[in-house]
């Protein structure tokens, strides 16, 4: 990969591609970084595609030229994923942004990857379905299927592992294969659509997804609870599923994280302990069920101050109030820039890798509150740097670095939903053992000339 290579591939893109070539520098900077605390790279110029055959032309200059490809949604992934690290070509699919087909009683819809995920929902409100994986940002589909995304629903309904049924994707060669079907289920030859969510960008681009849809559920309640503990708290969910309530949203924040939210969201003020922010799914009857059954288990663990909200204007408040759980964590050192990261470990293994964690944070010196999709064992820390400040940044990088590792004792990952990017390559080996050089070999077979996102998730030799 040479200056030459990608000048020439730039100059071949140009005549392809027109202005949707650029190379302009408030572009590039846009292009040069995701959300995470990543040192920025420009990549040499930015691509819009507007069609499949578009990417397939754009792959099979590349790989000419083996010229570095950045496949790019909507930039707000957390580990460095877009970042072009070697240079390159940034392949901007936020133009493909059509919804293709909504096949209303297949609960399915096909989709290009620009499509948001509030998009979607947007356009199935009439049909009484949803697309349920929620991350909290708005980001693409395309994004979300290439980093395996989840989210706040997905104790209830998975992950865009579970929810992504078939692919069109363009390898690097410009090659363009369909994987999986609109069935349910295939006994048929390998998963490749598996394969591909959760690739991050390093095996082709993702031209086309179909997603599974649910109904919208008759009624919704949502709900806050204070706990004396993150430990009871965890310990009231645990008993909660063990019981079979299927909570629909089960959110984890602590103490630190409340005391951020009330800055934050000053109209919306909470006491500044440990709380569950939940929801319920389902028919009249079977909510207020559910509802009495978790107020029996949480009052076992001293769980009180219960306030809910069924109106559709009180739940999108108090779950947007958690999806700004970033910026309500920074709002508890002004200036402060955040590094974030996540790991996830067996449920009844949750509440201890928690204590202990907070024990990591309190010996680092640093801020670092803590949020978690608590159904999932996996879990957040916001830990909060002052910019430029080396030294507090290598202590951060040395605290994530610990709480991998403590996730890794457990028998968990060191990841349960930001994905690896650059920040976690550096602990693939030890979490996947030699099934991580089979990795490299899979990447090395669709990829021999390693253009695709290169620098990230796997290594190649």
């Amino acid at each position: 990969m040479t200056t030459d290579n990608i000048s020439l591939a730039i100059s071949a893109l140009k005549k392809l591609l027109g202005d949707r070539l650029t190379t302009g520098s408030s572009i590039l900077e846009i292009h040069s970084h995701d959300e995470a605390y990543t040192t920025p790279v420009l990549p040499d110029a930015v691509a819009f595609p507007t069609s499949t055959d578009e990417v397939s032309e754009i792959l099979k200059i590349c790989t000419k030229h083996r010229c570095p490809v950045i496949p790019y949604g909507i930039g707000t992934s957390l580990e460095g994923h877009v970042v072009p690290v070697h240079g390159g070509i940034s392949v901007d699919t936020s133009r493909m942004n059509q919804i293709l087909e909504i096949h209303e009683s297949d609960w399915d819809a096909i989709v290009q990857p620009g499509v948001t995920r509030t998009q979607l929902n947007e356009a199935l409100k009439a049909t009484g379905l949803m697309f349920t994986v929620d991350p909290g940002a708005d980001a693409t589909i395309g994004g979300m299927s290439a980093t395996r995304a989840s989210g706040t629903n997905t104790v209830r309904y998975g992950t865009m592992r579970e929810n992504v049924l078939a692919l069109e994707v363009v390898l690097p060669d410009g090659q363009i294969i369909e994987t999986g079907t609109r069935a349910r289920k295939s006994s048929a030859g390998y998963d490749l659509t598996r394969l591909f969510v959760g690739s991050e960008g390093t095996l082709g681009i993702i031209t086309k997804i179909t997603v599974r849809l649910f109904a919208q559920p008759e009624t919704i309640s949502a709900a806050t609870c204070v706990f004396d503990s993150v430990e009871k708290a965890v310990d009231a969910v645990i008993m909660s599923m063990q019981m079979g309530i299927p909570l629909a949203r089960v959110e984890l924040l602590d103490e630190l994280q409340m005391k951020g939210m009330n800055i934050y969201n000053p109209d919306l003020p909470m006491a500044e302990s440990p709380h569950l922010f939940l929801e319920f799914h389902g028919t009249e009857a079977s909510v207020a069920e559910q509802i009495e059954m978790f107020k029996s288990v949480c009052d076992e663990y001293d769980g009180s101050d219960f306030q809910w909200a069924s109106k559709t204007e009180d739940r999108n408040r108090l779950w947007q109030a958690r999806h700004n759980a970033y910026y309500a964590g920074k709002a508890l050192r002004k200036g402060a820039d955040g590094v974030v990261t996540d790991c996830c470990v067996p449920i009844s293994a949750l509440a201890e890798t928690i204590a202990r964690t907070k024990i990591l944070i309190k010996e680092s010196g640093l801020i670092a509150p803590l949020v978690g999709h608590v159904g999932d064992g996996n879990f957040h820390l916001l830990i909060l740097v002052e910019p430029d400040n080396e030294e507090e940044l290598k202590r951060a990088n040395e605290l994530a670095g610990a709480v991998s590792l403590l996730a890794l004792e457990f028998g968990g990952t060191v990841t349960g939903e930001h994905g690896v990017g650059i920040g976690k390559r550096k602990y693939m080996e030890q979490e996947h053992g030699s099934a991580y050089a089979l990795m490299g070999v899979l990447k090395k077979a669709i990829d021999p000339d390693n253009i695709m996102n290169p620098g990230k998730l796997v290594t190649v030799n």
